[in-house]
């Protein structure tokens, strides 16, 4: 018959599809209601005289916005994410308003812990653009403890050890529980057989440096990468010509009186060029090299940091 006493099966699946959009549209409403008084509870708890780069030194501690959050610390997280980033982005952050900038990035990743691009984001600014890797550190490695299975994450950690701490041995631990994470570059294996074999050589840095650079998007970040290339560069440039220097010197019993007497002598077929501009010098009493816009050494190279050629 064409009528029946129990619902037919389309019926009820319209119904069932009505009622799931209905319960949908809740939960949307559910969730820009709690939008709506998350945000007033920061504005509650935070001055209002304060700039927008100081309210996030007024941000209370996750443990206590949990309870405003109504369980949605995912979504807590996301709308602190987007204050985040409008303040990230400004110009000339003093060192101060960095630590601040800490502390979000502290609380975000505390309402949600497996937010794994803030950790990425932290470690990159916090090292680069703030000069604070003992932060970048600290963030990471809650990261790295928080979410193993994210090669980039020990990655960063191995470009800080490398770069800024000057622990070789250390970055190359962590350049190698990075490769091997799902997901990394091809790369990676090798740079880290390559960091473990020769950690302080000059070529080995450049790959590191490229690899982070190829990364990373933004602008400002990336001059700091090709700069920090450009002095590894200089200290290349530097070991090479100090090796002519001493070849020369065993050759002839003398050290050279200019760079040129490398090039007459046959013991270079040409001078490397001064990544910034400048020029090298020769010290013709020492046979000492040093760029005339980078007089010192850098650090990660030094003998009396690591003990090593």
């Amino acid at each position: 018959m064409w009528f029946s006493s129990t619902p037919s099966r389309d019926y009820t699946i319209q119904m069932s599809a009505i009622v799931r959009a209905g319960l949908l549209t809740t939960g949307l409403i559910s969730a820009v209601v709690l939008i709506i008084q998350f945000q007033q509870h920061l504005d509650d708890r935070i001055d209002q005289g304060h700039t927008q780069i100081e309210q996030l030194a007024q941000l209370p501690r996750a443990e206590h916005l949990k309870p405003a959050l109504l369980g949605y610390d995912n979504l807590g997280a996301d709308i602190l994410w987007l204050r985040l980033l409008q303040v990230v982005g400004q110009k000339r952050i003093t060192a101060e308003e960095y630590e601040w900038i800490y502390h979000a990035m502290d609380v975000i990743t505390t309402l949600d812990p497996q937010y794994d691009y803030i950790y990425y984001v932290g470690g990159v600014v916090l090292t680069n653009l703030a000069n604070r890797v003992d932060l970048s550190n600290r963030l990471l490695e809650k990261g790295f403890k928080e979410n193993p299975t994210i090669w980039n994450i020990p990655f960063l950690l191995g470009y800080n050890y490398y770069f800024i701490v000057g622990d070789a041995a250390k970055a190359a631990e962590y350049i190698a529980a990075s490769a091997r994470l799902p997901g990394g570059p091809a790369y990676l294996p090798g740079l880290a057989t390559r960091m473990y074999a020769e950690a302080n050589n000059p070529e080995t840095a450049l790959q590191l440096l490229e690899a982070l650079w190829r990364q990373t998007q933004d602008t400002e970040t990336r001059e700091v990468l090709e700069n920090r290339a450009k002095e590894i560069m200089i200290e290349r440039d530097i070991r090479l010509l100090e090796s002519a220097v001493r070849q020369y010197q065993t050759d002839h019993g003398s050290l050279p009186r200019a760079l040129q007497d490398l090039l007459s002598s046959r013991h270079l077929t040409q001078l490397p060029q001064e990544p910034f501009g400048g020029r090298y010098e020769l010290d013709s009493k020492t046979g000492n090299i040093s760029s005339s816009t980078h007089p010192n050494r850098l650090r990660v190279f030094r003998l009396d940091k690591q003990g090593r050629v």
